[in-house]
């Protein structure tokens, strides 16, 4: 089956010469692509953005909105499964302290994967 490219040929030169109407004028083109082959991609675009797309912003908000609440004292876990308490805190990075040793390390906030609040770790 082969496949013509006269016909997106043809609607590229419409598109770019800025006929009016241009884009509608091929998807009335007899042979060319009308609105209902349109659709089942569409419907795939629309099936990956509540699926993937849309999780994905939240989750990533959410993990902003934490590393913006980030304070003294809070027990954090990182990314390379250091788990420690915030003693101070700079601008893209924070000093930890790491038991059994009390050993301080900085890390970056982007590290951060979960907060434990010093309220919550007492209870």
């Amino acid at each position: 089956m082969p496949i013509s490219l006269q016909g997106i040929d043809l609607a590229l030169a419409i598109i770019l010469s800025g006929m009016q109407g241009g884009l509608a004028l091929w998807l009335q083109m007899p042979g060319g692509t009308s609105l209902f082959s349109l659709a089942p991609l569409l419907f795939i675009f629309a099936i990956f953005y509540f699926l993937l797309i849309m999780p994905q912003q939240r989750k990533q908000k959410k993990w902003q909105a934490m590393l913006g609440e980030l304070k003294n004292g809070d027990k954090i876990v990182t990314s390379g499964g250091l788990r420690g308490t915030i003693i101070s805190l700079k601008d893209d990075a924070l000093v930890l302290r790491v038991p059994p040793d009390n050993l301080k390390l900085e890390i970056s906030r982007g590290s951060v994967v979960s907060v434990t609040t010093a309220e919550e770790g007492k209870s």
